[in-house]
C-alpha cells in the first residue's frame, strides 16, 4: 500500500512522518518525499483518520486524487532536484518530469498550472530563487559559481531573474544578511 504525503521538501520532513507513521504502528516498507510504501495491504480507518489528523498538525497533508499525487510528484522532483542535489543543476525538466511520471508533459503542465496557479517554469524559478537566496547567505560562492551551479546563461540573467522575484539584487540580498548576521553575533 502507498500513502502520498503533500508539504514534504527535506529530510526533516521525512524524518516527521516517518515517526508518526510508526507511532501509529504502520510497517513502512520505504519512505521517501511525498510517498510512503507500507508492508500492509491496507489500513482501518480508524488508523489513517488518526494518522491524517497528526499529519495535518505537522503541516502535511495526506493526497487521495491522483491529479493531487501527480502535482505533488512534480514539487518533489523540482524540489529534490534544485535543493538536494550536490551538482550543478543541467536539467532539461519537461525530459525529468515525464521520465519520472510516464506521462505528457502538456497534460501535467495543465494539471500543474490549473491547481496549483503558477507554471512549472515559474514553480521552478521561485525554487531555484530560494536556493540562491541559500547560498548567497552562506557566503561560500561568488556570484558566478552561483549562476553556473544553477545553469543560469550568465550573471546578469540570474541577477535579474533574482530581482524580479524578491525586488532587489543579490548583492543588496547578501548585504542586509551579512547585517543580520553582524547583529545576531552581538546577542
Amino acid at each position: 500500500m502507498k500513502l502520498y504525503i503533500k508539504n514534504m521538501v527535506c529530510d526533516r520532513c521525512i524524518m516527521a512522518v516517518k515517526a508518526e507513521a510508526e507511532k501509529a504502528s504502520m510497517n513502512l516498507a520505504y519512505i521517501k518525499l511525498g510517498e510512503i510504501g507500507l508492508t500492509e495491504e491496507s489500513l482501518p480507518a480508524e488508523t489513517l483518520a488518526t494518522f491524517d489528523n497528526t499529519l495535518l498538525a505537522l503541516g502535511f497533508e495526506r493526497i487521495d486524487n491522483k491529479r493531487s499525487r501527480i502535482i505533488e510528484k512534480v514539487k518533489n522532483i523540482i524540489v529534490l532536484n534544485i535543493h538536494h542535489s550536490e551538482g550543478d543543476i543541467k536539467n532539461n525538466w519537461s525530459d525529468l518530469i515525464t521520465g519520472e511520471l510516464h506521462y505528457e508533459y502538456n497534460y501535467i503542465s495543465n494539471q500543474f498550472s490549473s491547481l496549483v496557479g503558477v507554471t512549472i517554469e515559474q514553480f521552478i524559478i521561485r525554487q531555484k530563487i530560494e536556493k540562491i537566496k541559500e547560498l548567497l547567505f552562506y557566503g561560500e560562492m561568488n556570484l558566478n559559481e552561483i549562476a553556473w551551479k544553477m545553469n543560469y546563461s550568465s550573471t546578469a540573467y540570474l541577477s535579474s531573474q533574482f530581482k524580479k522575484v524578491t525586488g532587489m539584487t543579490p548583492g543588496r540580498f547578501r548585504k542586509l544578511m551579512d547585517k543580520k548576521r553582524i547583529s545576531l553575533d552581538n546577542l
